[in-house]
């Protein structure tokens, strides 16, 4: 296999949310279920816990038992890194902060953020540059990296993205290729493979999006044998991880059947 698989902790986003396991379940099922020693967090389902050190605490010591790596955290709701409103703008930042300080404690090498603003083409990328680029500044000195993943509006549009990457112009701000999320807006999607081709020579982490499959175990939106070898070829050598987010499978089938294309396109590629 010439790549590590990953367990993104959105795959179990409505297990979670409905109560049927716990945010601390998640190292168990990812060991004992998956087979797998690595994940991704999702700040949402913690998100009152950034700061509480007995509850990170926890989480490591439940990592560090079964073995697993904490890769990363993805973090949402804290504000637009890329508001025109300066003060919203400096807010958003010093929100990440406690995340960068958890990354820290639990051994993650990244936060993964958005870089989500409003305004021109150009406005957006000045604004989403100065977001990632003072975040970035406070988190260097941790030894954090700051990632940024296409998840919408212009992050979703590989040349808008990989020119903010570019301004920031820190080793320590990348990008989180998603298979995935190319939509820009309503009904305008940016091409997924020229997109993930762009964002690859940044990249700290890959998401392996994955909705449906057909009778061979194939993902119907993305084919999976182009999308990897994109990956291989730009030499990134990282985790690629499993985020199902469909609804045909229950999301532990959806895990399993993300796993078994992984593997099959890995050893074919090898």
């Amino acid at each position: 296999m010439p790549f590590q698989i990953s367990l993104a902790e959105w795959s179990l986003h409505r297990t979670i949310r409905s109560k049927k396991i716990d945010h601390l379940d998640f190292f168990d099922i990812t060991k004992n279920k998956f087979g797998l020693s690595a994940v991704e967090y999702v700040n949402v389902f913690f998100f009152d816990k950034a700061n509480d050190i007995g509850y990170l605490n926890e989480m490591k010591t439940r990592a560090d038992d079964l073995g697993i790596k904490s890769l990363l955290i993805m973090c949402d709701s804290e504000g637009d890194l890329g508001d025109p409103d300066k003060k919203q703008r400096t807010k958003a930042i010093e929100n990440h902060y406690k995340w960068v300080d958890a990354a820290k404690f639990l051994g993650c090498h990244s936060i993964r953020v958005n870089a989500r603003s409003t305004g021109s083409y150009d406005e957006q990328i000045k604004l989403a540059t100065d977001g990632l680029q003072r975040l970035t500044e406070f988190a260097k000195d941790l030894g954090i990296n700051i990632i940024v993943e296409n998840h919408g509006g212009l992050s979703s549009n590989g040349t808008w993205l990989s020119k903010v990457i570019q301004d920031v112009d820190h080793p320590m701000c990348g990008t989180l290729p998603d298979f995935g999320n190319f939509k820009v807006e309503d009904n305008t999607w940016y091409d997924r493979y020229k997109g993930v081709s762009e964002l690859m020579p940044f990249a700290k982490g890959v998401s392996a999006k994955s909705n449906s499959f057909d009778h061979e175990g194939n993902d119907t939106q993305t084919d999976y044998y182009k999308m990897i070898k994109i990956v291989l070829d730009s030499g990134y050598d990282g985790y690629i991880g499993i985020e199902y987010e469909g609804s045909d499978l229950g999301e532990m089938e959806g895990i399993l059947a993300t796993k078994e294309l992984l593997e099959r396109v890995g050893i074919s590629l090898a």
